[in-house]
């Protein structure tokens, strides 16, 4: 069936055949590779670049897409379209394709064919036809694979090393995306990374990473805990560094993001129900966090051994409660108010929904009877001799007993004031209580919450840090 509007008709993928002349096509983007140089044979000490793309018509048709030609033409061309756009291709070659060749290195598709574009003849332009497109958009939420042809992440890891090279489908919720890495390789090009961690039933925290400029874009745009991928054709790997499983997105794979699929939709139910017991267990952690008696914890460490011992305990690390004694190295409270307070719901004490300012976990109670009162929550980085923890959670009391005052207090200081407030506390030698507790979701894995921040004394902080470069230890 072909797609037509006022202007023109277009061939559908299914119906190419190297014998039609000119022939226009119209589909969804649905992957795309970065553009990649090769050493030109006919001219020596030249370069000749290409890139190539995937697109689909119909849920049971889709075809690769070559080009190759001038860098200015090539780039130009690649940076005109992105995954998730409908493109119009007027008059490209058709071309039989060798499966075997073709489909180790590009996406495995149902055509015998591939369409390459030509410089001097081809035309690839987005599409404004606002009903095609419609249908087509529909299409992006339909896996290129069979939806129940995956394996789990439990599955992957169960099986480990043996798995080593192979290129598998993964059904999985997306937990964090981490910040693009930049970097240069030993031959001076430029390179990048980016890692994704993954979650399902199974499994609560599994790397994915990304090496080209086109799959970190698509990665940049999924909500962590609101998205659901399905990745045909990803490589997986045992790290040997970090002794774990991942998965690694390659010229192959093909990315559906939220799809929708029956498989998809029991992940969708299962990330909703785990957000809301995550969140409540966070509201209990907050009730329970006054009554813990700090003179019940005794055990000191150091940053060094907690990161040590979260990376001893192979994902399964219970609640470790301790002292530190170090200094706070990182105390933003002088930026903008709305970064460290935050509205608490006053029967609950959980932080409430920032647009519509009503707490999502006391349903039970009337509308009437709620009200919300202003709190500290303020991310601080705690620092030793030894090193660094970052994103370390002071709120609430506990951040007004360390600054000293209520937020009502604070709220009308001045910048100078909030500044000045922020150097009497930096740098400063404290005896910090803590409790640390492993954390998919937090940014750096380890959830800390400061329990007490106060001035250490000098001698007992000294003999304890003396005792610790002894062997000391009371862990």
């Amino acid at each position: 069936m072909a797609y037509s509007s006022s202007t023109r008709d277009f061939v559908a993928l299914s119906d190419l055949h190297p014998n039609l002349a000119r022939p226009n096509v119209i589909g969804v983007v649905i992957g795309k590779t970065d553009v990649r140089s090769f050493p030109d044979r006919k001219n020596f000490g030249s370069e000749r670049y290409t890139f190539s793309f995937t697109i689909r018509d119909s849920p049971t048709y889709f075809i690769n897409v070559n080009s190759w030609g001038r860098e200015e033409y090539i780039r130009s061309l690649s940076e005109s379209f992105r995954v998730g756009d409908c493109v119009i291709i007027e008059n490209p070659l058709v071309q039989p394709k060798e499966v075997e060749r073709e489909e180790r290195f590009n996406p495995a598709t149902p055509s015998s064919y591939k369409l390459l574009l030509s410089e001097n003849h081809s035309v690839v332009k987005t599409s404004s036809c606002y009903e095609t497109d419609t249908k087509l958009l529909s299409l992006l939420h339909l896996p290129v694979k069979d939806p129940q042809d995956y394996y789990s992440l439990g599955d992957i890891i169960a099986n480990g090393q043996s798995l080593d090279g192979r290129i598998l489908n993964v059904l999985a919720a997306v937990m964090s995306v981490g910040e693009p890495k930049y970097f240069m390789t030993s031959d001076k090009r430029k390179g990048q990374r980016c890692e994704v961690k993954l979650y399902d039933e199974t499994e609560m925290s599994f790397p994915i990473v990304c090496w080209d400029n086109e799959s970190i874009q698509l990665a940049q745009t999924w909500i962590p805990r609101e998205t659901v991928i399905f990745a045909s054709d990803v490589r997986i790997n045992f790290d040997k560094f970090r002794n774990c499983m991942t998965a690694t997105v390659i010229s192959k794979t093909i990315i559906t993001t939220n799809p929708e699929t029956a498989e998809a939709n029991v992940l969708f139910s299962f990330m909703k129900e785990s957000a809301q017991l995550g969140a409540l267990h966070d509201k209990m952690e907050e009730q329970l966090k006054e009554s813990i008696n700090l003179e019940t914890i005794v055990d000191v460490y150091t940053v060094e051994q907690l990161k040590e011992k979260a990376l001893q305990s192979d994902g399964k690390l219970e609640p470790v409660y301790g002292i530190i004694y170090g200094y706070i190295s990182t105390l933003d409270i002088d930026d903008n108010a709305s970064k460290v307070i935050r509205n608490r719901c006053s029967i609950c004490r959980f932080i409430v929904n920032e647009m519509s300012n009503t707490c999502t976990f006391c349903s039970d109670v009337s509308s009437d009877l709620k009200s919300t009162f202003a709190s500290f929550d303020i991310l601080v980085d705690l620092t030793d001799h030894t090193g660094t923890l970052y994103s370390c959670y002071l709120s609430d009391c506990v951040a007004e007993e360390t600054l000293g005052c209520t937020v009502h207090e604070f709220l009308p200081l001045t910048e100078d004031k909030k500044t000045a407030l922020k150097w009497q506390l930096l740098l400063e030698r404290s005896k910090i209580y803590f409790k640390v507790t492993l954390s998919p979701s937090w940014r750096t894995g380890l959830k800390v919450n400061v329990l007490s921040c106060k001035p250490a004394d000098p001698a007992e902080a000294s003999q304890n840090l003396l005792g610790k470069e002894t062997g000391n230890k009371r862990l």
